[in-house]
Parts: structure tokens; sequence; C-alpha cells
């Protein structure tokens, strides 16, 4: 299966209710991380999946309208990569559940607590 359908499947499998919050955000792939992301440490156990770049939902005042979408970008490079065929469906829906909490709001740790690190 392509990589876009991969990434196309796990949205879809996203609890509708949550779909539905998904307003104004682009959800794209891109190969490989910008180097000069201040996200890509080198480090091995920092590999970076995926990335969401926006106003998460909780942060959003009254004043919030207007804006460009908010975006998660989803690397295929790494991914393919770092992963097998049979794992790598699993791993790219790991990924956008990953960036789609951040729009929720979940930081880093919650994620970590919740087993979506």
């Amino acid at each position: 299966m392509d990589f876009y359908e991969l990434v196309e499947r796990a949205l879809e499998g996203l609890p509708p209710e949550l779909a539905e919050l998904l307003d104004n955000v682009a959800i794209v792939v891109d190969d490989w991380p910008d180097l000069s992301s201040p996200l890509v440490t080198g480090g091995e156990s920092d590999t970076l999946y995926g990335l969401y770049e926006g106003v998460p939902l909780t942060e959003r005042g009254s004043g919030y309208y207007g804006m460009l979408p908010d975006r998660i970008t989803i690397f295929r490079g790494p991914l393919e990569r770092d992963f097998w065929q049979k794992e790598l469906e699993e791993q790219i829906r790991i990924t956008v559940v990953h960036e789609v909490a951040h729009h929720f709001g979940f930081d880093e740790d919650r994620l970590e607590e919740l087993g979506w690190g």
C-alpha cells in the first residue's frame, strides 16, 4: 500500500467526534524534516516522524480567527527507514494520533503517560 494511503487510512481511523474537530488543519506528507528545525537534535531516540505546527485548540481565545491553517506533517523518510512494511502502518497511525493530540492541546509528557509518546 502507498504511504499516502496509509496516512489517509490512519486519519479515517480517528473517532468521528475527533475528526470533526480537525477544522482548519492541513495534513501533509513530506520526505524529511528540515534539518534547521529545533526539534531535529540528531539523537537516535529523537527521530522526528511527525510535526504539529499551529495553535492548539486549548490555547485559542476569542480573538482567534482569520488564521492560516494549523499544519500536521508526517515524514515519510524516517518512518520508511525505521520500520518494516508490516510495522509501518501501525507506526504511521501512532504518529498521526500523536500529532492530532498536539492539536487538541496534549503535551509530550501527557502523551508519554497515555502511551502515545
